[in-house]
């Protein structure tokens, strides 16, 4: 039996490409999951994992949507061999039920994982080039300076903290973030 495992990263990406390849290239069943394959936890991979039998096949559209780490899928391959159970990557054109297959996963499988690796380093250095041009990431203070300050008038005058942040727009944990209670009690 041909059992299919599909992953994207973040909840709004889709799945659609990957589990419509699937299920043309013949998997009977098809698991997934949106999370990033880095996280250890997985419950779509897990049923996937915990289904196969004998003789069967677990089918991925790309190989990065099985691990981000060639440890990660090494060992997962190696798992699945004990089972007697091959692995295919359709986009690949990976399939461990030859000698030749075996050898393409590991070496896509390092690939994979330097691709990632150099995603990463790619964006570090762009982030650090970002923050010497005085850019910061994140979203947007919800406490400007003028906010600031009429929050401090308005404690002052004995406003409850309560009363000030809703004035504010904001909570008001974000209010003492800004304004610590030792400094206007």
């Amino acid at each position: 039996m041909l059992i299919g495992y599909a992953r994207v990263s973040t909840q709004d990406q889709n799945l659609e490409l990957q589990i419509e390849a699937l299920t043309r290239a013949g998997c009977e069943k098809v698991f997934d999951d949106k999370l990033s394959g880095s996280r250890a936890e997985r419950p779509g991979l897990a049923k996937a994992l915990e289904m196969l039998r004998e003789g069967d096949t677990l089918v991925v559209w790309k190989l990065d949507r099985l691990g981000r780490s060639v440890k990660n899928l090494v060992d997962l391959a190696g798992q699945l061999h004990k089972q007697c159970v091959q692995f295919k990557s359709l986009t690949d054109a990976i399939d461990t039920s030859t000698a030749s297959g075996r050898f393409f996963f590991h070496v896509m499988a390092s690939l994979a994982e330097m691709e990632r690796e150099l995603t990463v380093e790619r964006t570090c250095a762009g982030l650090e080039v970002a923050r010497r041009l005085g850019r910061k990431g994140g979203r947007k203070r919800r406490m400007t300076d003028s906010k600031i300050e009429s929050a401090k008038k308005l404690l002052a005058n004995g406003m409850p903290p309560r009363d000030v942040a809703k004035d504010l727009g904001v909570s008001v944990p974000t209010l003492y973030r800004w304004i610590p209670a030792s400094t206007h009690a």
